[in-house]
């Protein structure tokens, strides 16, 4: 199997994102870019160097519903006429019609206040515009053979980082593309998110990354291909660093919680004092992921209100 990177820039934090060409038949995009003139033309870019256009791609497969990962797709789509793959948990965030009343439930119950929740929207707004909607896709589930003309990527649901996050391993060399379940230089966030079941639910998403990364580290990796930057070629050593850093920011968090309790949003303010603007999101996202998986150890006490929960040392 020939696998190439190309890096195509974005206008987030984060950086660059790996885009992985799969140079078989069917000719396979892994992720696309976010929709600027600058990641498109970077995509068009590596694949000219690798004697390509965007109008050869048979099939794009995209590891998560995050606009630096599938915003360009339907321009792709668009040029091409290829089958765009998601997990059905993440499908319905890259069609037309995303609805905010279930994150803006979230938001409330987690205390933010209500003029931050308006502009956290709005932001949410800005945000589409890296990600143009797309007409229609096919899901996949976990354990799903995605076919080529001599071998096959086994797709691994790796639910944290978003609800429908993929891994996908090829089994002959146990090479993983982890996307951003497992980044080099970055402990990925457990984005807050709506339970893909059950709207009115958080997704328990600390606990569920964390169950990701066991089941990655069962596989046993010669090589992790990651959604941004370079290949983690270490992942027993990696995943032990990424154990610790948990423990070790849950144990902060807690220290930091008052003894009459707190919203997560109090506690993320006291967690991430200087958090601005999205920043300030994915702190909330954060702490209450941590908050969660504090009360799944019986750490944390969870008071519900009419509206809001005060989280409280067990």
């Amino acid at each position: 199997m020939k696998v190439h990177r190309i890096s195509v820039p974005t206008p987030f934090y984060v950086g660059p994102v790996n885009v992985y060409l799969i140079q078989e038949d069917p000719l396979t995009l892994i992720d696309v870019g976010p929709r600027t003139d600058e990641a498109i033309a970077a995509l068009r870019a590596g694949l000219s160097r690798l004697g390509h256009r965007l109008a050869d791609i048979k099939r794009i497969i995209i590891t998560h519903a995050h606009a630096d990962h599938y915003g360009l797709a339907k321009t792709v789509v668009e040029e091409c006429g290829a089958p765009v793959l998601i997990h059905s948990w993440d499908a319905p965030a890259v069609l037309p019609n995303s609805d905010f009343t279930a994150y803006r439930n979230l938001l409330i119950a987690a205390g933010v206040p209500h003029d931050t929740i308006d502009k956290m929207e709005s932001g949410q707004a800005r945000f589409s515009g890296w990600a143009h909607p797309l007409d229609g896709v096919e899901t996949v589930e976990d354990e799903a053979e995605i076919q080529f003309e001599h071998e096959s990527l086994t797709v691994v649901h790796t639910p944290g980082h978003t609800p429908g996050s993929i891994s996908l391993a090829r089994l002959s060399n146990r090479m993983i593309f982890s996307s951003d379940t497992v980044l080099k230089n970055i402990t990925p966030n457990p984005v807050l998110s709506p339970d893909p079941v059950d709207q009115k639910k958080r997704f328990q998403s600390l606990g569920e990354y964390l169950v990701s990364l066991a089941r990655l580290r069962s596989f046993a990796p010669t090589l992790i291909r990651g959604g941004h930057g370079d290949d983690v070629t270490d992942f027993d050593e990696h995943f032990n660093r990424l154990y610790r850093h948990t423990q070790a920011r849950q144990a902060k968090l807690l220290g930091l919680l008052p003894r009459r309790g707190a919203t997560a949003w109090e506690a993320s303010e006291n967690l991430f004092p200087t958090a601005q603007g999205y920043h300030k999101f994915l702190a909330l996202s954060e702490t209450v992921a941590h908050l969660d998986f504090a009360a799944s150890e019986n750490k944390v006490v969870i008071e519900r209100g009419s509206e809001q929960e005060i989280f409280h040392l067990a």
